[in-house]
């Protein structure tokens, strides 16, 4: 099962956030910092299939946040933030975000987003517990 890790300091906003993704059958874990975000991050590398961070947060913001993540992982990132400047997000995406949603934000718009992420990022990243996937491709010796 998809576990999606929302790391946001507005403590109600994370527990709507994690009301909506637990109704699409999906587990969501909440933490209310950066610090905090990457130990559950750690603890949950294996089965994490999406974070999103807010960007401004007291002690770590996303950007710092979203540094840590990409040293060690692929799983995809949806930065929230109360910004909308073009510069904020090119940022953002420069660093390795996947996807970008300034506040206010509709639900339904978020949960198409976590759900189109997760999507991507599960088939294109299959997990194969048994053995090591290969493709092989054959040409013409001609």
């Amino acid at each position: 099962m998809s576990k999606v890790l929302v790391i946001d300091d507005y403590k109600e906003l994370c527990a709507l956030m994690k009301k909506c993704v637990e109704q699409e059958s999906l587990v969501a874990v909440v933490a209310n910092g950066g610090i905090e975000g990457l130990r559950i991050l750690e603890e949950n590398k294996d089965t994490c299939s999406l974070i999103i961070p807010d960007i401004m947060m007291p002690d770590l913001d996303s950007f710092q946040v979203l540094q840590q993540i990409r040293r060690t992982s692929h799983v995809p990132v949806l930065m929230l933030t109360a910004k909308s400047e073009e510069e904020d997000k090119v940022s953002g995406l420069r660093m390795g975000a996947d996807d970008y949603l300034a506040k206010p934000f509709s639900i339904n718009e978020l949960m198409a987003r976590v759900n189109s992420l997760i999507r991507r990022y599960t088939l294109l990243n299959p997990v194969s517990s048994s053995e090591t996937d290969r493709m092989m491709f054959q040409g013409d010796d001609d």
